[in-house]
């Protein structure tokens, strides 16, 4: 199950700015390597999505993916054929992010200071990391660098909480972490994503799922911000629990996750 980043504002909407932001933020640098491992990708569909939108197909595409993280989103824009450099804030993330693309150029900046040249790009891309942004900022950023014609795409993979198994998850997650999960899907529109309303969102939403051991989806979850900043002692009773709650449900020890993919796409003035 995906946890959101923010207690209040899971992921459309942006978290205040302060300590416990930033520490969530930054959490990610040390859990690297168990990001990389259990987090999901993104089905074919949703680039599918993103070539229908723009009318152009992503194979010779220059791409800025935009808290690259890892580069799971970045491996999918590049297996499509697409020219893409990455931009991580993160030191663990960005070192994972070499291993495991060594061909694959990545430099160091955030989206509301990115380090690109005005015009550079035709696309943009954050893959669930938009929320991390200002977004007062990081939307003139992303103009700037668009070239006429451009787009700036932004997606989240979202639990699918129409699955009974899934809502169940969700409500013992909020219950232990007093936050709002259903939030995530409600806060990704475009007047979250773009309070400055300089940007015409279309919306499109994915669904798919992935079978994985049930420790994968244990790691999975345990990737995520709000977990890694707990207290680790509390953080590791409740996933001892969720385990024995998920292996009621899949005796076979082999969890379906399904997810909605929400995509947000704007173009800019050819």
């Amino acid at each position: 199950m995906t946890t959101p980043p923010s207690a209040h504002h899971p992921t459309g909407a942006h978290p205040t700015h302060g300590p416990a932001r930033t520490a969530r933020a930054h959490s990610f640098n040390a859990a690297a390597a168990q990001y990389a491992a259990n987090r999901p990708s993104y089905p074919p569909a949703l680039f599918d999505a993103m070539e229908d939108l723009t009318g152009r197909p992503l194979t010779g595409t220059r791409v800025a993916d935009i808290g690259a993280g890892t580069g799971i989103a970045t491996a999918l824009l590049h297996a499509r054929g697409a020219n893409v450099i990455a931009v991580e804030p993160g030191d663990g993330m960005a070192a994972q992010f070499r291993r495991t693309l060594p061909g694959v150029p990545i430099i160091r900046g955030t989206g509301d200071d990115l380090p690109l040249t005005d015009d550079s790009v035709d696309l943009v891309t954050y893959a669930q990391a938009w929320h991390w942004t200002d977004p007062a900022r990081a939307v003139p950023e992303a103009l700037r660098v668009l070239r006429p014609g451009g787009a700036l795409a932004l997606w989240w993979n979202t639990d699918a909480l129409d699955v009974p198994w899934i809502a169940e998850a969700a409500a013992r997650t909020e219950r232990h972490f007093r936050i709002d999960v259903s939030a995530e899907k409600r806060n990704v529109n475009a007047r979250a994503a773009d309070p400055t309303g300089l940007l015409d969102f279309t919306r499109r939403t994915v669904r798919w799922s992935r079978r994985v051991p049930v420790d994968i989806h244990l790691a999975n979850i345990g990737s995520h911000s709000v977990f890694l900043t707990h207290d680790p002692e509390r953080t590791t009773a409740f996933l001892a629990a969720e385990r024995e709650h998920l292996l009621r449900t899949f005796p076979d020890g082999v969890v379906e996750e399904v997810y909605e993919v929400v995509l947000l796409l704007a173009e800019t003035p050819a």
